[in-house]
């Protein structure tokens, strides 16, 4: 083997590599081709029109809100998510104390991790069923029902929550948020698990607070655990087509009302399926792939960090 290290080493990595250029590669390679034509997806026959799709881009105002709307989901949903499952992770592994001084997380953790995960076993459609109930615009759903009991609205006048063009999109973070901090909760605790507990108790003996030992002990030592929390998380908020297009209004694919649920990928299927554009569609797709992947050099480099020995 010493003597064949290379065919042996190319021997396994061609079927791969011919495997990643064929299915992945060469279909990038493609969407750019169709996206400066003006094919229409339902047949051969398209001819060649350069840049003019992504001219159109640029004078898009339903393409500009949709990457809005993807924008704030980058921004947000991360934020929001990183931050609810770092507290309650640090919560149900050193949250609590033991009786001899030692550090435990709060009672019962064990069954807490399993109820806040339990959201990510749940299939898309069971989550556009869940929520559809609600975010019911009457006194049925139980958004509206909680706040009719607490009166805060009125029963004649309820919370149209995703027929609301200033309320939809945040509906639709909420439910992202609800459905993914079970998994990045899951995935911090594993990694909180492999922090000595002997770094909390000598803090904890020094004085220091909670407070304190989670940003000064905690933080700095899952770093790179968050770091690749947040690039999975931007991923999610680029791929939230099939929560957007089964609980929001609007015909095929949601993005209402008025647009103001619009995703970059729903407007792309509508402009595929609904409007046989198809080049134009392509011209999207390839705007999504470099969107996402300078977010994510951005946030890898923005978040880079000196690995911390313990």
């Amino acid at each position: 083997m010493r003597h064949g290290k290379y065919p042996f080493i190319v021997g396994f990595l061609f079927l791969p590599i011919v495997l990643y250029v064929g299915l992945v590669l060469w279909p990038y390679a493609q969407t750019f081709g169709y996206s400066l034509t003006n094919w229409s997806g339902a047949s051969q026959e398209m001819d060649f029109v350069g840049l003019d799709n992504y001219t159109r881009l640029l004078d898009d105002e339903v393409f500009a809100g949709a990457l809005w709307h993807n924008l704030l989901l980058l921004i947000l949903l991360p934020i929001v998510t990183i931050l609810i499952a770092l507290f309650f992770a640090f919560m149900l592994n050193v949250g609590g104390r033991g009786g001899t001084g030692g550090v435990q997380g709060v009672k019962g953790a064990g069954f807490y991790k399993v109820v806040f995960f339990f959201p990510q076993v749940l299939s898309i459609a069971i989550l556009a069923v869940l929520w559809g109930a609600v975010y019911r615009t009457d006194g049925s759903g139980l958004a509206n029902g909680v706040l009719i009991k607490l009166g805060l609205v009125s029963a004649n006048d309820p919370v149209q929550w995703l027929s609301d063009p200033d309320l939809v999109l945040w509906c639709v973070l909420a439910v992202l948020v609800w459905s993914g901090v079970g998994f990045y909760l899951v995935l911090f605790s594993a990694a909180m698990q492999g922090i000595p507990k002997d770094i909390y108790e000598a803090a904890l003996l020094d004085g220091a607070k909670r407070g304190q030992t989670f940003f000064k002990i905690t933080l700095p030592l899952l770093w790179e655990t968050v770091q690749t929390a947040w690039v999975y998380l931007a991923i999610v908020a680029m791929d939230a087509f099939a929560l957007v297009a089964s609980i929001t209004p609007g015909a095929y694919f949601g993005g209402g009302p008025d647009h103001h649920s619009e995703l970059i990928s729903t407007y792309l299927m509508r402009s595929f399926l609904r409007n046989g554009e198809a080049g134009y569609a392509c011209a999207m797709g390839v705007v999504i792939f470099f969107f996402t992947l300078i977010l994510t050099v951005v946030s890898l480099w923005a978040t880079k960090r000196d690995k911390i020995e313990y």
